[in-house]
């Protein structure tokens, strides 16, 4: 069994990937701003802080087999673009000095290829209320993650959309770029089925310094 941080632990991704990590019987570190929102478990230590304390994290990550990022600052929060790109600095700068090899990150989809050199967050009626968070981890993957070689780093991209409710049902599909569809042209993914595929990663690690995607 893995002995894992998970940052981001009580959001909409982060709480399925908890799930599925306790459930497999994997023990996590949860760094989060409050605590009171995770379960109780045996195997699971809950800790209060703020991802921008490189040193803080750092000790917390110390020992560890690697640590899954699902940080997100905040759909509402105006400042949403500049805290996503400075705390991913922080947080890949804490995954470095605490000796942990490899970082397994939630990314996101606008970044996929729809068709020959388009990406989804470039395509006519993509969602403007979203577009500050979507490039900005954007600019994490291609100008960050890219450029990092000092550690063993992943940005896993979900499908376009998110069945909030889906079934975690453990048939899917993994890609490298290209957003994946179904038969029907829909591009879809449970949080559940997401978070199997996190895990799977962590287990069995398939990807290495590169983003890889899902989807039915």
């Amino acid at each position: 069994m893995k002995n894992v941080v998970l940052i981001g632990a009580t959001g909409f991704v982060g709480s399925a990937i908890l799930s599925e990590l306790l459930n497999r019987g994997h023990h996590v570190t949860a760094v989060v701003r409050n605590t009171s929102k995770l379960p109780q478990h045996d195997n699971l230590t809950a800790v209060k802080e703020d991802v921008s304390d490189v040193d803080a994290l750092a000790a917390i990550a110390k020992g560890k087999d690697a640590i899954i990022s699902a940080y997100n600052p905040g759909w509402t929060n105006p400042n949403i673009a500049k805290d996503t790109v400075v705390n991913y600095q922080k947080i890949i700068a804490a995954t470095k000095k605490s000796g942990v090899e490899r970082l397994l990150i939630v990314g996101g989809a606008g970044t996929l290829f729809v068709a020959p050199g388009l990406r989804a967050l470039e395509t006519d009626g993509f969602p403007a209320e979203i577009m500050n968070g979507v490039i900005s981890l954007g600019y994490v993957y291609l100008n960050i993650l890219t450029n990092e070689n000092d550690i063993d780093w992943v940005f896993f991209s979900p499908a376009g959309e998110f069945d909030t409710d889906g079934p975690r049902t453990g048939k899917f599909r993994l890609g490298k770029d290209d957003m994946l569809f179904d038969a029907n042209g829909k591009s879809h993914i449970s949080v559940k089925d997401y978070a199997v595929a996190m895990v799977d990663e962590l287990e069995k690690p398939t990807h290495h310094m590169e983003r890889f995607t899902i989807g039915y």
